[in-house]
């Protein structure tokens, strides 16, 4: 938001949420949202009939506002009648808000939020001119795909449109062409090369991608055809894609795009909608959020990644993928991964699996030189190697992880000739490493240590890299559990995000043919796209009614498959606020014979809690059934650190402090077409801490014989309205906040007088320890009597006036910032608010030379804004304008 304010976001912390420094607060502007730049959505025309003569819901609008001297540039227009009707818009003064949302047949307006563009956690590419090619279809065979495909179910006849960076049609198993016809059959490139998010769009009708890729893996993973070198296939292969490109090769997006992107898949006949791409929002109402909702609500399927930020922790859910009727996909890793093996000479040993996805390009047999024999030598090859090292041309070299880098070690030994090397763990994880420009790879610690033993004892030990042959199908110690990258739920307005979870993590795929052909990605991208190709299979079976589409996300999540938190016995279940109702079963989804009603059962916090809960379980099967209930916990979830009140980082920690359910009736028999009403009364669990706002959540199970399906319910043992919502802690920065840093950088502590000339201007910096539903700043007087609750030493949609008022019977001299619905911060990569003050209120006029103090106030959740008791405030030190 622009008017007299510039925000910068700093840079906070580090994973280990170490403290940062003062020194790192830049002043620039660098909110999520774009400046002075809104979307405004109108009544339909069929809602104002007696008005249809004085033409479009648009032209109306914008006569209404130069009517109101409201000075405007128009960038795209919105016209999806039962959807959205609107524009987006730039105004030149933002006080202006207020008067539009005032204008009739104004619905809602609404600051266009920017989204970065998806970066995957892992990301890998391949190429399929390489040997050795591993032959894997894992994900489809946990999630019962692979059943559906052997029937001759693949897709046919539905069209999904993905929005994303566009896809590289021109590769052969996406079909090689586009239009009519293709496997890619139509889109639209809504931005072009060049659009990096701060600048204006140039479509074009090509949504070629060969310059950024991401939109290319999902679109394989959707539509691969199958008969590839590698041996896998799309979840929904025969389906017909639309490809629309919302990103240019780098930077991000703003959500006016996104919404102009889901109402030309609407327009175009989308059957699905699914969109890999997101950011940290906590809210159900931005833009993007609120139309795929209604779309999906229409009757079409609309899919949305959850997000990467796990290790955020909880309470950071992503938009769009917030929107209350869309399907949320949370991320599972992979059971396997395909690697490469070496073949060991000279000692009795099994190939040793070294963590590539290819060979290493490496001729012939070699022996093995090893340069430390000490196996628990913590610096191996982290300084320069000894002038009696020797010749290693002719060798595989043998170094332990540890201390310095990778490419450290490797140039060490390189200085000596080296040019192949294995890297044995040290216990930090058998995982993908950086390794440079060099041929080296990771190997597991029992095998290098093997290797280094029979070394130092004298064997003579030679390699040999099979260049085909050599690849294995490795188990993932994390296989089969959600992937830790995966975002933590709920939205602060505690909907069920996300709702489910499909596989994402270590994901083989078709990638743009300039960028290598194939790739091996890791993100809630990867898993989001599977869940819109198993839609298709969903929609090919049941048919693509308006009914069954809005029925899917209960389909799939009675179905799921609930998942552990770690593969050790008696470990709890992972809470539902990180996995949702578990991992989709397409197969037991598209052909199960028990249906549930409602499968998401939101219990609220403890001011609005919502105790008994009913749902319907019907037999759709053709033979009676005895049915049981029971209840299975899942963990629940410590969302805020204990004697903090800031969210605990990822992973989230998790008790067995569980709810209680009772039902009415345990068991019941069913005659075919038969329902029955399920009544759980379920309790919140007893005992617990409410300061740490446990958020609890588990499974209740409909079982049949060998069928089981379930509700998922969620509920926090807390009242939402006692969380602090400002950050006044030293914790992140040294200092308490929020504070005000002078022209300099210093902390200002008694009054200071600024001329706004040049840098010359105070930063306000503050942090948001939970979301809010409304944050403002305004200018007061220096003299008034009121201590701020944090001075120690319904939608709200711009509803309040800028024109002065009062707080607390304080009077205001104006508005210098107003944020509706806004996320916290992070501790990890989400930087902190500041304000740099101008010498102008927000909307434009001059503010008059004296004396001031700045009154920020953040609401508390589920709070009233109207009630001055539900906000929390803060007054700054006296800042003088002597411009």
């Amino acid at each position: 938001m622009k008017a007299s304010l510039s925000l910068a976001l700093l840079s906070a912390t580090s994973a280990l949420a170490a403290k940062a420094s003062l020194s790192g607060v830049e002043r620039v502007t660098n909110l999520p949202f774009q400046s002075n730049k809104f979307i405004v959505e109108v009544s339909e025309a069929s809602e104002i009939p007696s008005k249809r003569a004085l033409g479009t819901p648009h032209e109306q609008l914008y006569r209404a506002l130069a009517k109101r001297k409201i000075s405007f540039n128009v960038h795209t227009e919105y016209d999806v009648p039962g959807i959205f009707v609107g524009a987006s818009i730039t105004l030149n003064n933002t006080q202006d808000v207020a008067n539009i949302l005032s204008t009739d047949g104004v619905l809602a307006i609404r600051p266009v939020r920017t989204f970065a563009r998806p970066v995957p956690v892992l990301s890998k590419k391949v190429s399929p001119g390489d040997p050795g090619l591993p032959d894997s279809e894992s994900t489809h065979i946990i999630t019962g795909v692979d059943k559906l495909h052997a029937r001759g179910i693949t897709g046919k006849g539905v069209k999904i449109g993905i929005l994303d960076t566009g896809t590289d049609y021109t590769h052969p198993f996406l079909g090689g062409g586009f239009g009519p016809g293709f496997k890619v059959a139509g889109g639209f490139d809504l931005v072009g090369d060049d659009y990096d998010g701060s600048n204006a769009p140039v479509p074009d009708d090509d949504p070629l991608d060969q310059c950024a890729g991401h939109g290319t893996h999902v679109a394989g993973i959707i539509g691969a055809n199958p008969g590839n070198p590698f041996n896998i296939s799309g979840v929904a292969y025969d389906a017909t894609i639309y490809s629309y490109r919302i990103f240019g090769c780098t930077g991000s997006v703003n959500d006016d795009v996104i919404v102009d992107g889901l109402l030309r898949g609407v327009k175009d006949g989308m059957d699905i909608l699914t969109m890999s791409l997101g950011g940290s929002d906590g809210w159900t109402e931005g833009t993007a959020s609120v139309v795929s909702s209604r779309i999906s609500a229409s009757g079409k399927i609309v899919t949305i990644a959850a997000g990467n930020e796990g290790a955020s922790g909880s309470w950071f859910s992503s938009g769009p993928g917030n929107g209350i009727d869309a399907i949320s996909v949370a991320s599972s890793d992979n059971t396997v991964v395909p690697l490469q093996s070496v073949t060991v000479q000279g000692v009795t040993h099994d190939p040793i699996v070294y963590f590539a996805t290819f060979p290493l390009p490496v001729n012939g047999t070699l022996p093995l030189y090893v340069i430390s024999n000490d196996t628990t030598i913590v610096d191996d090859a982290c300084n320069p190697l000894p002038d009696s090292t020797p010749d290693l041309t002719a060798f595989v070299v043998l170094v332990r992880r540890g201390t310095c880098t990778f490419v450290t070690k490797l140039a060490n030994i390189a200085a000596f000739g080296a040019t192949t090397a294995l890297i044995y763990d040290n216990g930090n994880g058998f995982d993908a490493i950086d390794v440079g420009d060099f041929n080296a790879a990771l190997i597991q610690a029992e095998d290098g240590v093997f290797l280094a033993q029979q070394f130092a004892a004298g064997a003579s030990i030679s390699l040999t890299f099979p260049q085909s042959g050599g690849s294995v199908e490795f188990p993932l110690p994390s296989g089969g559990l959600i992937s830790e990258f995966t975002t933590y739920g709920p939205t602060n307005d505690f909907y069920f995000k996300p709702a489910i979870t499909a596989p994402g993590g270590s994901i083989l795929s078709t990638f743009p043919i300039p960028l290598g052909t194939w790739a091996l990605l890791s993100g809630t991208s990867m898993a989001t796209p599977f869940l819109a190709g198993s839609s298709a299979l969903l929609l090919a079976v049941k048919g693509k009614s308006a009914s069954v589409a809005t029925g899917a996300r209960t389909l799939f999540q009675a179905s799921a498959l609930p998942i552990s938190s770690s593969h050790t016995d008696g470990d709890p279940l992972q809470t539902a606020t990180q996995q949702g109702a578990g991992l989709i079963q397409v197969y037991d989804a598209l052909f199960g014979t028990t249906l549930l009603s409602r499968t998401e059962l939101i219990l609220n916090d403890t001011a609005h809690f919502a105790g008994p809960q009913k749902f319907t379980v019907k037999n759709a099967g053709k033979t009676a059934k005895t049915y049981t209930l029971s209840h299975v916990p899942a963990g629940t979830a410590i969302t805020i650190g204990p004697d903090s009140i800031l969210p605990g980082l990822g992973p989230v920690a998790l008790s067995t402090d569980y709810a209680s359910v009772s039902f009415n009736g345990g068991k019941f028999t069913l005659l075919p077409g038969q329902s029955h009403e399920v009544v759980a009364t379920i309790k919140p669990p007893k005992g617990v801490d409410a300061t740490t706002f446990p958020v609890y959540s588990g499974f209740i199970h409909v079982t049949s014989g060998t069928e089981s399906v379930h509700a998922t319910y969620l509920g926090l043992a807390a009242s939402l309205k006692d969380k602090q919502v400002i950050d006044n802690t030293d914790f992140i920065l040294g200092v308490p906040l929020p504070l005000v840093l002078d022209s300099e950088g210093n902390i200002q502590d008694a009054p200071v007088n600024y001329t706004f000339v040049g840098e010359d201007a105070p930063t306000i910096l503050w942090r948001q320890a939970f979301g809010t539903p409304l944050l403002r700043l305004d200018l007061v007087s220096p003299n008034i009597a009121l201590n701020g609750t944090l001075n120690a030493r319904a939608p709200i949609s711009f509803t309040n006036p800028h024109k002065g008022g009062s707080f607390a019977k304080v009077p205001t001299l104006g508005a210098l910032l107003e944020v509706p619905y806004l996320t916290r911060n992070d501790e990890i990569d989400i930087p902190d608010n500041s304000l740099l003050l101008s010498n102008t209120f927000a909307n434009g006029t001059i503010i008059p030379n004296g004396s001031y103090k700045v009154l920020l106030r953040s609401l508390r959740v589920t709070g009233d804004p109207t009630n001055e008791a539900d906000y929390e405030s803060w007054l700054s030190p006296v800042i003088g304008v002597t411009a």
